[in-house]
């Protein structure tokens, strides 16, 4: 990993407050992202990751602070400014989020035909080589979402979510509901893709394996603040119940263990 001053920053979150109503949830939080991390979000119920996940996507707006994405203050631009930021990343959603009136081929070539500036021919080849990328045969293609098994599900909503060859990707959850054999599949896929295609990964999860796995660096939200920001083997040195709780657990250290070489 290179030097933090020598990384180019794809995401900057300053000085954020997130409240409704009487309700804060974040407090003065700062994150910055750089570019080819892959980034792990975590924290107990209510500790407002998923919510930090959505003001990344310009979802929901702060009460306070900035949130920039590729260099620009998603809060203060345009629509038509923020479709384009939007157009470079993607979104996988928890449980895929597919259409389920579409068929596979046609909810992974939505995206490509929302530009309304490619053709048919290109948009078919488009879908059909990141379906195979996320391990989705063509013979799979014209199957309806209803048909597939959950590990199924979540290749395709991945597929969808590289369909505009993003350079920065959110995973909610992504293997969440998969029985081991398929999460462990599913890691080494966003591995690969991450490697391949030289993507910046924002993921939150509750999953230690995955976590472990996959993370360059996480994130640990707690009492409305980012308790913790380091590789996933440095977390378990901050003192805080939840760490206590959540990393340092027999489930934890055995995580910790089984994680790959650098």
């Amino acid at each position: 990993m290179l030097p933090e001053e020598n990384r180019e920053p794809i995401i900057e979150i300053e000085h954020l407050r997130t409240q409704f109503g009487e309700t804060v949830v974040h407090d003065d939080v700062n994150l910055t992202i750089n570019r080819g991390e892959i980034v792990s979000l975590v924290g107990g119920s209510g500790s407002g990751k998923t919510v930090l996940l959505r003001q990344m996507l310009g979802l929901t707006q702060p009460a306070q602070g900035t949130v920039r994405v590729f260099g620009e203050d998603i809060n203060r631009i345009d629509s038509e400014r923020l479709q384009q930021l939007r157009n470079r990343w993607g979104m996988l959603f928890q449980h895929g989020a597919l259409f389920s009136a579409l068929t596979v081929f046609d909810n992974v070539a939505q995206p490509l035909r929302e530009l309304g500036t490619l053709s048919k021919s290109v948009i078919r080849d488009a879908a059909l080589l990141k379906l195979q990328m996320a391990g989705i045969g063509c013979e799979h293609a014209r199957k309806m979402p209803a048909d597939l098994s959950g590990g199924m599900i979540k290749r395709v909503a991945l597929a969808r979510a590289l369909a505009l060859d993003p350079e920065l990707v959110f995973l909610d959850e992504p293997t969440a509901g998969l029985d081991p054999n398929a999460s462990d599949s599913f890691v080494r896929l966003i591995r690969n893709l991450h490697d391949e295609m030289k993507l910046t990964v924002v993921m939150v999860t509750h999953d230690l394996d995955t976590l472990f796995a996959l993370s360059s660096r996480v994130a640990v939200l707690a009492d409305r603040h980012i308790i913790a920001y380091c590789k996933p083997d440095k977390v378990v040195e901050f003192k805080h119940p939840f760490i206590e709780t959540f990393f340092r657990g027999e489930r934890g250290l055995r995580a910790i263990e089984a994680m790959p070489d650098e």
